[in-house]
Order: structure tokens, then C-alpha cells, then sequence
């Protein structure tokens, strides 16, 4: 049976999803297990839970600035899921939530949107999710589409962010904020979730004192998302993702290794994302040994690290 999709109001019957037009039909083996594979659920949320206050928010540096620039949201209270007897979310309360991919696609992104859905599914039926297509921009020009379960099927557990795809606008202008606020009013959105890195929540951040600063109901969630392992703290000790890039490039590592070993007269050197961060280097050396690892943040031009030097620890082993 064809899934019946609402884009932007209209109403489209379609085989697949029709961003993308994938068809789980036609995939492959390892593909079709991988939609029917059944993910782990942290034990808290395999049973109903309660919602508690915890210590109050802070930064982890520049706390003072910080606490100007979001006067409505720096200090509030963090919050801990801990197990209850029943859920404390009303049986019949029906949510509207916006979902939105921002910046690089990483591993795992379309789960967080499955996630998300299931758990509307299962704790307040009756709920809708609209996915704001092409990133943030999305959200400014209201261009979405409601995710059903016809639609996110082809897309559970498969790579990509093609199921509503990404961008890397940003909203930050007053005509933009004012775009973004017409958008969730005309959608009556209680929740807004942005699946981004540490550019795409700090903008989320933004977002959200916006919108408490003029009263709108919308809460603004910030999901990290970054291959680079640069977001994290000690609630999420890293974003999805990592942990998938890092096994990919030590396999590839690991082959280019057995060639050095095979002809014994090349230098190979193999550069890693991260941007200013190093995280994902040094994984791949902690799991795959090679010679030398060079670090970013060791090479520095604050520590005057000459070019010389490096080639010379390269060539000689210093």
C-alpha cells in the first residue's frame, strides 16, 4: 500500500519517500536487516520515568559573558530521567515537534529522527512530527514535510541525512529570528529539535533565548551531532557518530599500513578530519599503532614546532 505523505499541506500519495525516493524494496541484504535490526533503549527509558531538577546549569569557561548573552536561559536547572511507577506525561496530551539536520551528515542521524518519532508513537499518541527540509533554511522559508511511518521506514538505520537533508544556513539576522517565530507559530510547534555540531547549537542556544524571550511556548532541543568529537560534556561523552567515523578510518589506516609494510621503500601519510580538534586522530593511532601520529594541537603555532623538526622526527625518529 502507498503511503499517504503531507507536504507542506498538500497531500501526496507516493511508493517511497519522495525526498529522496528511496525504496526499502530494493535494497540489499545488509540493508533490509539493518531496517528490522532492533536498537538498544537506555534502561530508563524502557519503562515509565519522571522527570527531576538537578543542579543549575553553568559554562564550562566564561561563565559571566556567557550568563549576558542568555539572560533567559543561562543557570536553569538541569534535568535527570529517573524510573516511576507511571508516566507523568498526561495520556492524552498531543505534541507538535519540528526536527531539523544541520551542518555534516554523521552516522546515526536518521535513528535520532526514528527515535523521536517512536517515542511520540508510544508515550503521547496522537502527536505529529514535521521534519523542516534542507537544513535551517528550512525553518526560515517553512518548507517541511510530516514524517509518518511510511515515510522514515526506508530510512531506519541507514546512512545519510537525505531523509529531510541538511544544511548549513544559520539563523541569526532579526528578519531571520522573525521568519523562524512565523514558522512555529504557524505550525503551534512545542518543540523544536536541532540535530547539529557545536555551530548549529550555539545557534539552537540562540534560538531558544529568542523565543523565551518573548514568551513562545516552542522549547528549542540542541541533539549533538559531530563525527569530530568536539561536543561533548559530562551528561553526553561523545556526539553519534564518532565512534563509527573512527572505526572507518582505522580500517582504511589499517590496509594502507599492511601496504607500507608490503613494499617497505614509501612514506604514506594519511590526513584526518576534525577541524581544530584532534580527537579523531588520536582514536585512530590508540587503535591502529601507526610510526608517528602527528597532533594538532601539539604542533601548534604557539609552540613553535618548525617544519624542519617535523621532518626530521618523521625521517630520523626524534
Amino acid at each position: 500500500m502507498a503511503p499517504s505523505v503531507v507536504i507542506n499541506g498538500g497531500i501526496s500519495t507516493v511508493k517511497s519517500s519522495p525526498a529522496t525516493g528511496r525504496v526499502a524494496s530494493v535494497y540489499s541484504e545488509v540493508q533490509a536487516s539493518r531496517i528490522n535490526h532492533t536498537l538498544p533503549l537506555p534502561s530508563v527509558l524502557k519503562n515509565p520515568f519522571k522527570i527531576v531538577e538537578g543542579p543549575q546549569s553553568s559554562a564550562a569557561g566564561n561563565p559571566d559573558e556567557i550568563a549576558k548573552l542568555f539572560a533567559n536561559l543561562f543557570g536553569q536547572p538541569s534535568s535527570i530521567l529517573v524510573p516511576f511507577g507511571a508516566d507523568t506525561v498526561p495520556s492524552d496530551q498531543k505534541l507538535k515537534i519540528g526536527v531539523v539536520l544541520s551542518g555534516g551528515q554523521a552516522p546515526g542521524g536518521h535513528n535520532v529522527i526514528s527515535g523521536i518519532f517512536d517515542y511520540l508513537q508510544d508515550r503521547a499518541k496522537g502527536s505529529i512530527l514535521y521534519g523542516f527540509r534542507g537544513g535551517p533554511a528550512g525553518i526560515m522559508k517553512c518548507k517541511y514535510v510530516e514524517l509518518t511511518a511510511d515515510y522514515i521506514y526506508p530510512y531506519r538505520s541507514q546512512g545519510g541525512f537525505d531523509m529531510i537533508c541538511s544544511g548549513r544556513d544559520k539563523i541569526e539576522t532579526p528578519e531571520q529570528f522573525k521568519q523562524a517565530e512565523e514558522t512555529v507559530m504557524k505550525l503551534d510547534l512545542d518543540g523544536l529539535v536541532v540535530i547539529g555540531g557545536d555551530d548549529s547549537n550555539t545557534n539552537a542556544c540562540l534560538l531558544a533565548e529568542n523565543f523565551r524571550s518573548k514568551n513562545m511556548k516552542t522549547r528549542v532541543i540542541g541533539c549533538p551531532k559531530t563525527i569530530d568529537g568536539d561536543l561533548k560534556c559530562k551528561e553526553v561523552p561523545t556526539s553519534f557518530g564518532f565512534d563509527t567515523a573512527c572505526k572507518i578510518y582505522s580500517e582504511m589506516l589499517g590496509n594502507v599500513m599492511v601496504d607500507a609494510r608490503s613494499t617497505g621503500k614509501y612514506y604514506h601519510f594519511v590526513r584526518l578530519m576534525g577541524r581544530a580538534a584532534s580527537h579523531i586522530t588520536l582514536e585512530c593511532a590508540l587503535q591502529t599503532h601507526p610510526n608517528i601520529t602527528i597532533i594538532g594541537e601539539e604542533v601548534s603555532p604557539f609552540i613553535c614546532v618548525s617544519l624542519k623538526l617535523l621532518v626530521d622526527s618523521v625521517v630520523y625518529g626524534y
